[in-house]
């Protein structure tokens, strides 16, 4: 599949990763719809780049639902979902004010487990639609872990186990839709400059810099754009999880 004949979905996509995802795959002349929580923020990226958008809550079927007709219906067809949508919430399993809050932990879950199985099943309906090529191919899911998913550190119980779940269910959907014609992928993303951690102090920024073995630096969001537009055009990547972080493993 050429990203110029890819009709891609990308929650998340006004800020950070998505929105680096959403605007290098429309540079490469895929068609976007933006789904994001933002709707504002979102209209007014779509704009920029010649997308669709639509305000979406990935935790609400039918919200999700909605933005994926939406989709389809301006697209002429879904090939590709992206999923980037996600929150932090940090907090100690035990901390001085006591347990971790159980709400924060259950949003946490849900918007990052939930939201991106959420859309990537209603997506995968619309894709299983699509007239399959000389492969056997009809389009491909791309979800967002993290290497915190493998090693999370104090105080990120409900991220890690948000993005181990998004990690442990990349091969069986990816098995669930291989008949389909549909594959499944997930990138784990290191330490990435985001709008969250350009917030951080230039001295904290390059503390966190420095424990990446190589290159020594921050990931650069177009870094997972560029991940993400190899995966789509790669049809034998299936059912893995590629780790993008500068071989940085958290102690």
């Amino acid at each position: 599949m050429r990203l110029e004949n890819t009709c891609a979905v990308i929650t998340g996509g006004a800020s950070g990763l998505g929105e680096a995802t959403a605007r290098h795959f429309a540079s490469k002349g895929a068609q976007v719809t933006i789904l994001d929580r933002d709707g504002d923020r979102a209209a007014d990226v779509a704009q920029q780049i010649g997308a669709e958008f639509a305000a979406t809550d990935v935790t609400d079927e039918a919200s999700v639902a909605a933005a994926v007709a939406h989709a389809q219906a301006k697209m002429g067809a879904i090939t590709a979902c992206i999923n980037c949508a996600g929150i932090v919430i940090g907090a100690k399993t035990l901390g001085r004010d006591g347990p971790h809050p159980l709400p924060a932990f259950e949003t946490t879950v849900d918007v990052n487990l939930v939201g991106s199985f959420n859309v990537a099943r209603l997506c995968a309906e619309a894709i299983a639609r699509n007239k399959a090529d000389a492969d056997g191919q009809r389009g491909v899911i791309i979800n967002t872990a993290s290497i915190a998913g493998y090693d999370g550190q104090k105080g990120q119980a409900a991220y890690a186990a948000s993005k181990g779940g998004i990690i442990g269910m990349t091969l069986p959907m990816a098995r669930d839709l291989a008949g389909l014609g549909i594959r499944v992928m997930s990138i784990a993303p290191g330490i990435f400059l985001t709008p969250m951690m350009q917030g951080l102090p230039p001295e904290v920024q390059d503390s966190l810099a420095a424990d990446v073995p190589n290159p020594r630096r921050l990931g650069n969001p177009e870094e997972f754009a560029r991940t993400a537009a190899f995966i789509v055009e790669m049809p034998y990547l299936n059912g893995e999880i590629l780790r993008l972080d500068g071989a940085l493993r958290m102690t």
